[in-house]
């Protein structure tokens, strides 16, 4: 028979497909355990032709879940299948974050949260500018435009191979986004106090091109999303420049905050040692 206890122990998610690779139990499961808490936090590979009947057993409460977080290749079914969703996750088309309230499914997305909130941490002032180039017009990008736009910055240019697709996201987000190609940059970054990297380029050791970071002003600040390597060209292109240079890594900590606050009701917070900890995970893939 099941301990009756257990049935009031909070139990979370990550759901993906495929999702070997999440770290986010490690992220999970190293605050429930330093705060003390009863909680668990497992992932699970969910096909793309079962999430919709994943999202209904949650729904109903048979699942013992009270929430959990989505992953490629779910978050736009998150949001379109969610009972409520916020202004940040319906703007978005996306939620990463669900949790349950009274047999019906809600849903945000941290990831724009995520994204401020390690600039915030690493390099206060960072957006004293309010001018930023942003490169990749991908699902990645739309989070962190969202995110710069609601911070307030006034210019934010975003440049893409095809051009289409950044001028597709200057419709969606309004007036301080302004599409260019890639060749603009040159021109963009004299001017810009924020550069962020939002494309794959440069990740798993992949090839990363040359990029004129010397034309930024000394205090900029250069991010990149991708974070293996932690040291990615573009940083380490930053670095010699002279420029200040924040790692993605912050961004997957702070965004896993929002939802454990909902699923377990402490705020957690973003230490160097969960930080190593996810780090020596990285570092143990073959």
């Amino acid at each position: 028979m099941r301990d009756s206890r257990e049935t009031h122990i909070p139990r979370a998610f990550v759901v993906g497909y495929p999702i070997k690779h999440s770290r986010s139990p490690i992220i999970h499961g190293y605050w429930l355990n330093q705060l003390g808490l009863e909680g668990s936090y497992e992932k699970h590979a969910v096909a793309p032709d079962d999430f919709t009947a994943f999202v209904a057993k949650l729904r109903s409460g048979d699942t013992g879940y009270v929430g959990g977080n989505v992953t490629i290749p779910h978050k736009e079914a998150a949001a379109r299948l969610a009972d409520h969703v916020d202004p940040l996750a319906e703007e978005l088309g996306a939620a990463n974050t669900l949790w349950l309230a009274d047999r019906e499914v809600h849903a945000t997305n941290t990831d724009g949260v995520g994204f401020i909130s390690n600039l915030d941490a690493e390099r206060p002032g960072w957006d004293a500018t309010e001018v930023a180039v942003v490169l990749g017009a991908g699902g990645a990008s739309r989070a962190i435009l969202q995110s710069l736009r609601d911070r307030g910055f006034r210019e934010i240019h975003v440049l893409n191979r095809t051009v289409g697709r950044a001028r597709e996201l200057v419709e969606r987000f309004g007036k301080p986004l302004h599409a260019h190609p890639i060749d603009a940059l040159p021109e963009l970054l004299p001017n810009a106090g924020l550069f962020v990297n939002t494309t794959s380029l440069g990740m798993d050791g992949n090839e990363a091109p040359v990029l004129p970071f010397e034309l930024m002003r000394q205090g900029s600040v250069v991010t990149d999303i991708v974070y293996v390597p932690l040291q990615t060209p573009f940083l380490d292109q930053a670095k010699r420049a002279g420029l200040d240079t924040v790692d993605g890594l912050g961004m997957l900590l702070h965004q896993a905050l929002p939802g454990f606050e909902k699923w377990f009701g402490v705020r957690p917070q973003v230490t160097e040692a969960l930080r190593q900890r996810v780090l020596a995970d990285i570092e143990a893939l073959p």
